[in-house]
């Protein structure tokens, strides 16, 4: 079980903590930033090392006008065996007027017996920008076999703040049921083991930025899709989908989108977190 909160400020052109909590298994590492920009770059960390059956850990991220935050996680996240039970985890982001969030969490494995729900519910304004990207991996298996977790959840619900509340802007739904369809077969991941999944949101998302990263996908092993949302409040979301064997491919071809998106947008370097 964990809770962990975190508010990130503008403070003359450097992003700072304006308050951080935690409490049980959840922590985070002390600041960083990896360029000049004044983008400030936190780590998530579980000591516990892994979710197990009925653990919940609560996130709550808050980026307030002006803000840039980077947030990753220091390893894969992994979720064991959940004998009666799920695993789950329940983020919230929120993010001010011309803010910044990208979140680049290591990827996700789900072991032989896992159950795992993520929620993931973010709110923007119209200048807000948002940068989210994941990969999904099956754990090893003693017998050596892939797709033995029992089931997968994840839900990412974005919405736009306007003067009259706010308006639902995406909602990515995705649930996976190895036991229940034939895992080596058209229907299920199109016989692909691994899934990655970026989701952007800002005014300057267009067809014409859904085509670019098209086009950079092609360019690797896995096979990919693009789609766009209808624009609210003058912002729009785009998500991207990619299915391939292998973790390093996924990893290779979300950088190279998110480093296509970082230039662009920022004027910034691809990402080098130096983790390893």
């Amino acid at each position: 079980m964990g809770v962990l909160e975190l508010v990130v400020a503008d403070r003359g052109g450097r992003s700072v903590a304006a308050r951080q909590y935690h409490q049980g298994a959840l922590r985070i590492l002390r600041p960083h930033y990896l360029d000049e920009s004044g983008q400030v770059c936190y780590v998530m960390v579980n000591p516990g090392g892994a979710y197990l059956g009925a653990d919940l850990f609560v996130i709550d991220v808050e980026v307030e006008a002006g803000a840039s935050l980077l947030l990753t996680t220091q390893s894969a996240t992994k979720v064991y065996r959940t004998p009666g039970s799920f695993a789950e985890q329940r983020m919230t982001l929120r993010l001010g007027d011309n803010a910044q969030l990208e979140l680049a969490p290591d990827q996700l494995i789900a072991y032989r017996e896992a159950s795992y729900r993520q929620r993931t519910h973010v709110t923007v304004c119209p200048t807000s920008s948002l940068i989210m990207a994941e990969v999904v991996t099956p754990g090893w298996s003693p017998d050596g076999s892939s797709f033995k977790y029992e089931e997968l959840r994840l839900r990412n619900e974005i919405h736009v703040a306007g003067t009259h509340g706010t308006q639902l802007l995406a909602l990515d739904n995705l649930l996976i049921r190895p036991p229940l369809a034939d895992v080596t077969g058209m229907g299920f991941m199109e016989g692909f083991s691994h899934l990655g999944s970026l989701i952007a949101v800002d005014p300057r998302v267009d067809q014409a930025l859904a085509d670019d990263l098209h086009a950079l996908a092609a360019g690797h092993d896995a096979h990919t899709g693009v789609s766009l949302t209808a624009r609210q409040a003058g912002t729009a979301a785009l998500v991207l989908r990619s299915l391939s064997n292998s973790t390093g491919e996924l990893n290779r071809l979300l950088r190279a989108c998110t480093g296509l998106l970082r230039e662009r947008w920022y004027g910034r370097a691809p990402m080098d977190l130096r983790k390893y």
